[in-house]
């Protein structure tokens, strides 16, 4: 019988650190979370998250289970267990030995990568696409973010620096994005840019809007919730058509809370993405809804030492 692994799986996000127990089975043993302020300093998200694994490491003791490592997910660039940079939410989040600082604090291997990465991690092993060797997994949020998964692991590029896929840019003389970009497929498609549409159509305050309610009067068939929503998943469908185009993955797995509005929101974007993808590489993919919700950080994360 196979003896079942432990890791500590951290998520670090812009406005918590999720923590969790993990086994290599999927399960989660323990979770938890700790908020990291609006105006944390550099040094008090590494405090939050090392708060944050010691809480995972003393319920491990008290559970009798043995850990094998540590596995962080972290906004920006990632590689070789440091974030490099772009993480811009984050105060001078860059040059940071992750694996570092945390291998030495506990005295376990530390692994790290981009939380975009490591969420799509989660959903090939345990969620929307497991069993899938070949995965394109897309969040979709105030951007967008996104992972590549290829023969079972992660890609990233040379040195871990590509799969951007929130901003390949889909109007050359488009919008500016926050990337310092034009045209790119977040400017259009994600859910902060959904929202910015409809409140320039209905002239009402963004600060008083979400994905949640606009999705409600979308259901409710007002009509500037309709015309929003169909430019957005169109916007995002021909995203993910090209995304089909290069990679021809089994799943193309959409993740973020406006992906949990429900099947009729992902049968939009499969709409548009299957009419613009060439038959030949999309013939073995499925575009379906992300499974496993806040849980895929911590899952994934975990997912890094157990690869090692």
């Amino acid at each position: 019988m196979k003896k079942e692994r432990y890791a500590v799986g951290v998520d670090l996000g812009g406005t918590f650190v999720k923590y969790a127990l993990v086994s290599d089975s999927g399960e989660i043993l323990f979770t938890g979370k700790l908020p990291v302020g609006m105006n944390a300093t550099r040094e008090d998200t590494l405090r939050t998250i090392q708060k944050s694994i010691q809480h995972v490491v003393d319920e491990s003791i008290e559970k009798g289970v043995k850990l094998q490592g540590i596995g962080i997910g972290s906004p920006g660039i990632v590689y070789n267990g440091v974030v490099l940079g772009g993480a811009d939410n984050l105060d001078r989040w860059e040059n940071i030995d992750l694996a570092g600082i945390y291998s030495k604090e506990f005295d376990l291997p530390v692994f790290a990568d981009n939380d975009a990465n490591v969420m799509g991690m989660g959903e090939a092993t345990f969620g929307a696409a497991k069993g899938c060797s070949d995965v394109v997994f897309i969040t979709v949020g105030t951007g967008i973010g996104g992972a590549i998964i290829i023969n079972g692991q992660l890609y990233g590029g040379y040195k871990n620096r590509g799969t951007e896929l929130g901003h390949v840019t889909i109007k050359y003389d488009g919008i500016d994005c926050n990337c310092g970009g034009r045209g790119c497929l977040e400017a259009y498609a994600s859910t902060g840019a959904l929202i910015q549409q409809y409140a320039k159509k209905t002239n009402k305050d963004i600060a008083d809007l979400d994905g949640h309610y606009i999705i409600r009067k979308f259901k409710e068939n007002e009509p500037e919730a309709v015309d929003c929503m169909k430019n957005h998943t169109r916007y995002l469908g021909q995203g993910i058509a090209g995304f089909i185009n290069i990679f021809a993955p089994q799943k193309v797995v959409v993740g973020g809370g406006i992906s949990e509005a429900g099947q009729f929101y992902i049968d939009m974007i499969k709409e548009t993405a299957f009419r613009y993808a060439m038959p030949d590489c999309s013939v073995n993919t499925d575009v379906v809804a992300a499974t496993l919700g806040n849980n895929a950080g911590c899952l994934g994360a975990a997912m890094l030492v157990f690869r090692g």
